[in-house]
């Protein structure tokens, strides 16, 4: 326990030192985004709009193409999701919190996951990036947990939960730690907005 424990402080301390000052502009933004995001602000969005930009260069250098190509998907969907909850789509009126049927996340999650190992295949034989697969299962999961979220479907923060868990070690692996640790908070947060935005839509 002591010499993981060792290392880790290691790794923090080697982080510190090479992180990157537009990394560490990305992780605060990305913060922000999601406290307001959890609140129902809307404005988080513009927050989410400049983070996401940096963090398609950050993964593009890092070869994790997938997550790169998935933060250019984010700047799209930052304008989407401001006009949608500021304004809606039929009434121009803010969006409520809503849910899907059990059968729909179903067929929602077996599609996602098949599309994932197809793409984790083309990205893992004739690529060179990184974790090929989790990466693909990340991407293409959070392309349509975004939209969800844009939607304010109530259940996206329990997709939330399960990709921000998985980002944790695919980027600690590529040493990106503050994004590492940015995600260990988005879990947290991300859990805590399930609970939050339930209760609202009681």
């Amino acid at each position: 326990m002591e010499i993981i424990i060792d290392s880790f402080i290691s790794n923090f301390k080697n982080a510190l030192a090479l992180v990157s000052y537009f990394e560490f502009i990305a992780v605060i933004l990305s913060i922000i985004y999601l406290l307001l995001a959890i609140k129902q602000n809307a404005w988080g969005f513009l927050a989410a709009f400049i983070s996401t930009l940096i963090y398609s260069i950050i993964f593009f250098d890092a070869t994790l193409f997938m997550s790169s190509l998935l933060n250019a998907y984010y700047l799209l969907m930052a304008i989407y999701g401001f006009y949608s909850w500021k304004k809606g789509f039929k009434n121009s009126e803010e969006l409520k919190v809503s849910s899907l049927k059990v059968k729909t996340h179903f067929i929602l999650i077996l599609s996602l996951t098949i599309l994932s190992i197809i793409i984790g295949y083309i990205m893992d034989n004739y690529t060179n990036a990184s974790f090929a697969y989790l990466d693909s299962f990340i991407t293409i999961f959070a392309l349509c947990t975004t939209y969800l979220l844009a939607k304010k479907i109530l259940e996206n923060w329990i997709y939330w939960i399960v990709i921000d868990s998985s980002s944790i070690y695919l980027y600690y692996q590529k040493d990106l730690f503050f994004t590492s640790f940015l995600f260990l908070i988005y879990t947290i947060l991300a859990t805590f907005a399930y609970f939050s935005w339930r209760k609202n839509s009681l």
